[in-house]
């Protein structure tokens, strides 16, 4: 497979700016999202009110990987909408004084009660999500089926 087969042809693109960096500000292009940046206390931080990149980056995973579960739910018939998606973003030390992530996602599916059923879907919805195909072979992510 070549490179440009695993390029995809852009359908939308999110465009945010920010100055200042994880004690900063941010805004996206059409004004919809508008951030003050800080960063926690355990990573040098003061802890002020804000927010920071990993829980923007967990709103947005889990936004994106429970639309994907929900769309192949929905085209096997299946109800789930009540199902609810947490994601956990862990960042530390990896290799050589480098920063990683690590992502869990919790998933519950009241309306689903059969676990191999579940756990079918789950796997479905890891394969489709453009999150987790993003970041597969380079952030370890776990699914966990509460």
């Amino acid at each position: 497979m070549s490179d440009s087969d695993q390029r995809p042809r852009i359908l939308y693109t999110a465009e945010a700016t920010v100055k200042g960096g994880r004690r900063g500000h941010g805004v996206t292009s059409d004004g919809v999202v508008e951030v003050d940046f800080t960063s926690p206390k355990e990573l040098g931080g003061d802890g002020a009110r804000g927010t920071n990149p990993e829980q923007l980056f967990a709103l947005g995973f889990a936004a994106c990987w429970e639309n994907a579960m929900l769309g192949i739910a929905r085209r096997k018939g299946l109800d789930v909408e009540d199902a609810v998606v947490t994601a956990r973003v862990g960042i530390g030390r990896i290799e050589a004084g480098r920063l990683g992530l690590a992502v869990e996602l919790l998933i519950t599916l009241p309306s689903l009660p059969d676990h191999e059923q579940a756990q079918a879907l789950i796997d479905e919805a890891e394969q489709r999500c453009p999150y987790s195909n993003a970041v597969r072979g380079n952030v370890e992510v776990t699914l966990t089926l509460l």
